[in-house]
């Protein structure tokens, strides 16, 4: 079971722990792109000033690492072709169908409508 995790959900370190733990244990296989992880470790580095750029670039690569088939390429050329709400998340969204996943995890829910997502 395939499943994209959306920024909102690997900024917060137990949510973050929680989801590569879940992954490491194979309940589910997690993605993410290299947008992703930087649109979070961006939020980390301004909500948490006294942390580094290096600091969370270290984490984002471990979680690379350790989830080894976690990052999804060749989306890109999907996202101008997809209509959201919120055409910042539509990264995600294309990511999802490039990697065929199941889920996509987001606490952004008006962001992509069930609707359209069909």
């Amino acid at each position: 079971m395939i499943a994209v995790l959306d920024a909102c959900v690997l900024y917060p370190a137990v949510l973050r722990d929680l989801w590569m733990h879940l992954t490491l244990e194979q309940v589910f296989a997690a993605r993410w792109t290299k947008e992703i992880h930087l649109e979070w470790t961006r939020n980390a580095l301004k909500n948490h000033p006294a942390s580094t750029q290096a600091q969370w670039h270290r984490v984002s690569n471990l979680m690379d690492v350790y989830a080894k088939d976690a990052i999804v390429t060749g989306y890109e050329p999907l996202i101008e072709t997809l209509i959201l709400p919120d055409a910042e998340d539509r990264h995600v969204l294309a990511a999802a169908i490039q990697c065929q996943a199941v889920y996509i995890v987001t606490f952004n829910l008006k962001d992509f409508p069930v609707a359209t997502l069909k």
